[in-house]
C-alpha cells in the first residue's frame, strides 16, 4: 500500500518537476541573452527612401547667383504654372536657392503622417538660414509621389562676416524642415495576410541563426522555425495566429537569444584604437617589445675673435644626441590564454596602444592570433 502511494506521488510530481526544469533552463539561457528584435528584422519591414527637388525662398541675399541656370529656369517654370509669364533674363535669384530633398518613409506609414525632410543646397548658395521651402513632391524609387514637403528651414548654424573676417558654425547650406512633409500615398505591405515570416539577422552567423530558431520553437512548443542559411530564419505562422500577425511578431521579438560572434580584432592606426572580442585566443608565443628614444638638442654658441685680430664673429652650432633604449623583458604567453589577460600583462609593462597595435600585428604574422585582424 505504501509502495503504491509513493508511485502515485512520483507520477504526480514528475511532470511538474520537468516543467520547473524547463523554466529554469530557459531562464538560465536568457541571462546573457538579447531580444530577437535587437539582432534581426522582419523581412519586408523597412524604411523607404524618398527624394525630391525644390526651391527655398526668402533668403537674405545668400541664395544662388546668376551662374546657377537651373535655379532661374525653376523659378520661371514655377511662375508660369501660377499664371505669371516672365523672361528668364529678368529673374534674380539672390534670395532663392535650389535644393535637393531627402526623407525616410517608415514602414506602415498612413496617409497624413508627417515626416522630417533634409534640405541640401545644390547651387552656390551660402546660407539657407531663414528660408522657406516651397511646395515640393517627394518620390520613391518607382517614380511615384509618396509625400509633399513645405515649410520653414531650420539650419542649426549660422554664417556671418565682412571683408576682413568671417565666422561660421556648422553647415548653413544644409537644413531640416521638421515635420514638413505629409504622406500622400501609403505602401501596401500586405503584412497581416502572411503565412510565413523571414527574420533577417543584422550579423549573419550560423550559430546565432540556429539558436534563434531553437528559441522560437521552444516558445511555441512546435517545430515552426528553421534557418535556411546563416542570415535568415524562416518561421511558419501557426493557425491560431492567422490574421493576427502583429501579436505573433510581438511574441517572437520579445524572445531572448544569446548571439555568437566571430573572433575579431579591429585596429584603427589613425587614432590608435584597438577593439577585441571576448572569444579571441592566442597560442603559445613569446613577446618582447622594446622602445628606442632619441633626443636631439641643438644650441648656438658665439665664437668671438680677439681684439685687433681682424677675425669675424660667427655662430658655432652645438648638437647633443642622446639615445635611450628601453629594457623590456620577454613575456611568455601560454596557449589558450585569452587576449584580455595578454592586454593586462602588456599594460603592466607600460605598453601604449600604438605599441599594442604593432604587437598584435606581429602576433598575427606569427600565426599565433586565433582571430581575424581587421585594420580600418
Amino acid at each position: 500500500m505504501r509502495f503504491s502511494f509513493l508511485f502515485y506521488t512520483y507520477k504526480r510530481i514528475l511532470p511538474g518537476f520537468g516543467i520547473i526544469l524547463s523554466i529554469l533552463f530557459l531562464f538560465a539561457a536568457q541571462v546573457h541573452a538579447v531580444r530577437i528584435k535587437d539582432i534581426a528584422d522582419i523581412e519586408g519591414v523597412r524604411l523607404n527612401k524618398l527624394i525630391g527637388y525644390g526651391l527655398v525662398v526668402g533668403l537674405d541675399g545668400t541664395g544662388d547667383g546668376q551662374n546657377s541656370k537651373f535655379t532661374i529656369q525653376s523659378m520661371a517654370s514655377m511662375l508660369e504654372k501660377m499664371g505669371v509669364t516672365v523672361n528668364t533674363a529678368d529673374i534674380k535669384v539672390n534670395n532663392v536657392a535650389a535644393v535637393m530633398l531627402t526623407a525616410n518613409l517608415p514602414p506602415f506609414s498612413r496617409v497624413g503622417s508627417r515626416l522630417d525632410v533634409l534640405v541640401s543646397s545644390i547651387g552656390d548658395a551660402t546660407n539657407l538660414q531663414g528660408g522657406t521651402l516651397l511646395f515640393s513632391p517627394l518620390k520613391g524609387a518607382d517614380g511615384q509621389v509618396y509625400a509633399v514637403a513645405q515649410g520653414p528651414v531650420s539650419t542649426g548654424g549660422f554664417s556671418a562676416g565682412g571683408q576682413g573676417a568671417s565666422v561660421q558654425k556648422n553647415f548653413p547650406t544644409v537644413g531640416r524642415v521638421v515635420s514638413g512633409a505629409i504622406v500622400e500615398r501609403k505602401i501596401q505591405p500586405f503584412f497581416n495576410n502572411k503565412d510565413t515570416l523571414y527574420l533577417a539577422l543584422h550579423n549573419p552567423d550560423f550559430t546565432t541563426a540556429s539558436r534563434m530558431a531553437e528559441a522560437i520553437n521552444m516558445a511555441l512548443y512546435a517545430q515552426l522555425a528553421e534557418p535556411p542559411d546563416a542570415g535568415t530564419v524562416k518561421v511558419k505562422v501557426p493557425e491560431k495566429y492567422s490574421g493576427k500577425i502583429v501579436e505573433f511578431v510581438a511574441l517572437i521579438e520579445g524572445l531572448g537569444v544569446t548571439p555568437d560572434t566571430v573572433s575579431k580584432v579591429v585596429i584603427n592606426e589613425r587614432t590608435g584604437t584597438v577593439v577585441m572580442g571576448e572569444n579571441v585566443r592566442i597560442s603559445t608565443i613569446a613577446i618582447a617589445h622594446g622602445n628606442i628614444s632619441i633626443q636631439v638638442k641643438e644650441s648656438a654658441d658665439v665664437s668671438q675673435p680677439l681684439p685687433f685680430s681682424q677675425g669675424q664673429t660667427v655662430q658655432v652650432p652645438d648638437t647633443n644626441i642622446m639615445v635611450k633604449e628601453g629594457k623590456s623583458p620577454i613575456f611568455l604567453v601560454k596557449s589558450g590564454v585569452s587576449i584580455g589577460k595578454v592586454v593586462r600583462a602588456l599594460n603592466a609593462l607600460g605598453v601604449t596602444p600604438r605599441d599594442l597595435i604593432a604587437i598584435l600585428q606581429s602576433i598575427k604574422a606569427a600565426g599565433a592570433l586565433m582571430a581575424t585582424l581587421e585594420v580600418i
